[in-house]
């Protein structure tokens, strides 16, 4: 293994770390509107992988966070958590490499995390066939809007205060 591929490895290890930790005291808190919603900042680690290292490293920061947080958490997560961040980084993924920078990255993380949430209420329903969860989609959405404002901001805040140089160090 080089080293550049041993220095990616830490950069992934550290981002998922940082995820994990944030999904974790994320959990603590009670829900912010309704049953189930938060703030979702665990998402800004797999965002910044995104753009910094690409959909590859984005879906290795998402499924080492959510197999980890669903083992401290609750495992019957799994699949809500699971399945709705993957489609949320595959939907990041394609705005990133078709459609940015003719939408901001801040639009991405919205649609993002509005994604994840009808992603989740779908598999919910699915799982529990109970479709009058669907009458929540509104309220995810808005929901989403919030979460995904929240995080694309911090991610631009991260990106213009932290240069790139530092991250392509580590990896070159």
């Amino acid at each position: 293994m080089n080293t550049s591929t041993t220095k990616r490895i830490a950069v992934l290890a550290l981002f998922t770390a940082a995820s994990l930790i944030m999904f974790l005291i994320e959990s603590q808190f009670p829900p912010l509107f309704f049953p189930g919603a938060k703030m979702g900042l665990s998402n800004l680690f797999s965002m910044l992988a995104l753009v910094l290292y690409g959909p590859g490293s984005a879906f290795v920061v998402i499924v080492c966070r959510t197999l980890l947080g669903s083992l401290f958490s609750n495992v019957s997560t799994l699949l809500y958590s699971f399945t709705a961040g993957i489609a949320a980084i595959a939907l990041s993924s394609v705005l990133v490499k078709f459609v940015f920078p003719a939408i901001s990255l801040l639009s991405v993380s919205v649609a993002a995390a509005v994604f994840h949430n009808i992603v989740q209420n779908f598999v919910f329903v699915l799982v529990t066939k109970t479709p009058q969860v669907f009458t929540y989609l509104p309220y995810l959405a808005v929901a989403g809007v919030l979460s995904g404002l929240i995080v694309g901001a911090v991610l631009l805040l991260l990106i213009k205060k932290i240069p790139l140089s530092v991250y392509r160090r580590v990896i070159d």
